[in-house]
């Protein structure tokens, strides 16, 4: 493993999410402390419910905090699918619902053709970004970062100055909006929540040498990264 990784082992979700989520608010606290705000950018899918549903009840200065996505299915919240939807209706509850959230997705017929205005609403983000959380899928992705990827060269060039991509791949269902590598890997905190044997062998792949997984990517980065992991 990279000397620059950390990884926090739990025997469960449960007591995974209150040990993530008690590190989030701290960076987060620490962020309001040093900046009058903070901003941070979490990731979609079935992992983090419990994550969300935790963190929602730390006690912080919530209203001074702007959350975002790292990625975005191109559906609206309404659809099931949406990972606006699982933040708004998991994580924006209780003490974190004074939170602003700035959605990735536009009615825009596709990404392509909203991209214009998603970047105008990231552009005006105060980055770098305080708390980035990823994910990682069974194939490897991060973010919207999938093998085969159309964008995926130019997703995880590290001297591109975009911000955000539109992405499709086979293995990504919808067409995407994602975040740049080089965005993630400036965030102040960055964490990767996974759980799962499979999940712990697909990252054990990863870091090996030569490695093609996207995670790679990150993995390979000189930078901190916190990884938290439960079977």
């Amino acid at each position: 493993m990279n000397t620059h990784h950390a990884l926090h082992a739990f025997d469960n979700g449960q007591a995974l999410a209150t040990a993530l989520s008690a590190s989030i608010a701290g960076k987060l606290r620490d962020a309001i402390a040093a900046r009058g705000e903070a901003l941070m950018a979490v990731s979609g899918g079935s992992t983090p419910k419990r994550l969300f549903e935790v963190l929602s009840n730390e006690t912080l200065d919530w209203p001074r905090v702007t959350v975002t996505l790292v990625d975005e299915r191109w559906v609206p919240d309404t659809d099931e699918r949406s990972n606006a939807r699982l933040v708004e209706s998991l994580l924006l509850q209780r003490k974190a619902a004074d939170a602003e959230f700035v959605p990735l997705y536009t009615e825009a017929a596709t990404p392509e053709a909203g991209i214009g205005e998603v970047r105008t609403r990231v552009a005006a983000l105060k980055q770098p970004f305080d708390v980035i959380v990823l994910g990682m899928g069974p194939d490897g992705h991060t973010a919207s970062f999938f093998p085969g990827g159309d964008r995926l060269s130019e997703a995880l060039d590290a001297s591109n100055s975009v911000l955000v991509l539109p992405m499709r791949a086979p293995g990504a269902g919808e067409p995407r909006i994602t975040f740049t590598l080089p965005v993630l890997l400036k965030a102040r905190a960055l964490y990767l929540h996974i759980q799962g044997d499979d999940k712990r062998d697909v990252l054990a792949a990863a870091e090996q040498p030569g490695s093609a997984l996207p995670i790679a990517s990150v993995l390979r980065a000189d930078r901190p990264l916190d990884i938290y992991w439960c079977p």
